[in-house]
């Protein structure tokens, strides 16, 4: 298993709704150096506010390692990030760059999102990948 901590980047964005007076959205991730608080205020507007959390760690596994291949092929590779409400404000609460976890985070009926991957963190997963995976041989029509 390897590990990076990050911070996750979320925003607050105020709207016009009649079921909801904000949006909540995760918009950014960073490799965390060790320091970060674990909240950290980086704007705040009537509008909009972007805060930081720490805390948090990428973990990979070898049993996941198909959907990290698939995300740092894919034209965008992105970290998967699911968060929840806590104190009156979006909170992450678990990270993966899994193609697969990401989906699963998707269909568990929690909020997530995606967000663009930094290139220190995809450099991070194409050497692991290199160490670690092994892709699988296509299988494609025989011809005789």
């Amino acid at each position: 298993m390897a590990s990076m901590p990050i911070a996750v980047m979320m925003q607050r964005r105020a709207i016009k709704h009649r079921w909801a007076n904000d949006a909540w959205a995760a918009v950014g991730v960073v490799p965390n150096r060790g320091n970060l608080p674990p909240l950290h205020v980086l704007s705040e507007s009537a509008e909009r506010d972007y805060y930081l959390v720490s805390g948090l760690n990428l973990e990979l596994y070898t049993d996941e390692n198909e959907g990290y291949y698939e995300n740092a092929m894919a034209p965008e590779s992105k970290v998967f990030v699911l968060w929840r409400m806590e104190g009156g404000r979006a909170m992450p609460v678990r990270c993966s760059v899994s193609y697969l976890e990401g989906t699963r985070m998707f269909d568990s009926g929690e909020t997530a999102d995606g967000v663009l991957m930094p290139a220190e963190i995809h450099g991070w997963l194409s050497a692991y990948l290199r160490e670690h995976y092994q892709p699988r041989p296509r299988r494609g029509r025989e011809h005789g």
